[in-house]
């Protein structure tokens, strides 16, 4: 049975991938029975991300002192996640479905991937008036989410309601207060470029 190991693979992510991956981490490993005694606790390492979302946003406004900050607090994400992944490695014992709950990704050694797993757990709250915001637990190697909705006077036409990068808060917005819409979401990437589309779920815009 070949090693299974962690992927260290958020090291080189985009900003925003890093962010979700040490999201995925404290959902997973919050409360965790395989993994009680982390060299890091979620606590600390929410510090850690709520440091780096904030030194982006300051990042924003521009500046030589801000990108460094940036960095730093990246660095320092990138340290606490590093160690905890060691961590996860030790416990494991090979298990794959014991890591995998740890909210880390893993590597085998094979370069084949799997496809994309449908999206579960599909959560929908109203935004601003005519918005609705649909939230899924991040689905592993999605590279993008894409949305689409019907109502109940037309429920075989599907509107795109939009891509989107993340999967905790996707925006979608134009539409009409008091009418009662019926969502569904998707992930994009892996081998098979979409996954199934998410059961539907309904919900009314206000």
């Amino acid at each position: 049975m070949p090693q299974i190991r962690v992927s260290l693979g958020f090291a080189r992510e985009s900003e925003h991938e890093l962010e979700e991956t040490a999201g995925e981490v404290i959902d997973g490993m919050t409360g965790n029975a395989d993994f009680p005694t982390p060299p890091i606790t979620m606590l600390e390492l929410q510090t850690f991300l709520t440091a780096f979302t904030a030194a982006l946003a300051a990042q924003a406004q521009g500046g030589t002192a801000a990108t460094a900050w940036k960095d730093q607090k990246m660095e320092e994400l990138i340290t606490a996640l590093r160690k905890l992944a060691n961590y996860v490695q030790d416990k494991s014992g090979n298990d794959l479905a014991k890591m995998l709950s740890s909210g880390f990704e893993a590597v085998t050694g094979e370069r084949t991937r799997s496809p994309l797993l449908q999206p579960e757990a599909v959560r929908v709250e109203n935004g601003n008036s005519g918005e609705l915001i649909m939230k899924v637990p991040p689905v592993k190697n999605a590279k993008a989410y894409e949305v689409r909705y019907s109502t109940a006077a037309a429920p075989a036409v599907w509107v795109m309601g939009g891509l989107f990068t993340g999967a905790r808060a996707m925006r979608v917005t134009g539409l009409t207060p008091g009418t009662m819409y019926t969502l569904q979401v998707r992930a994009i990437g892996g081998t098979t470029g979409y996954s199934d589309w998410s059961d539907p779920i309904s919900h009314m815009s206000m």
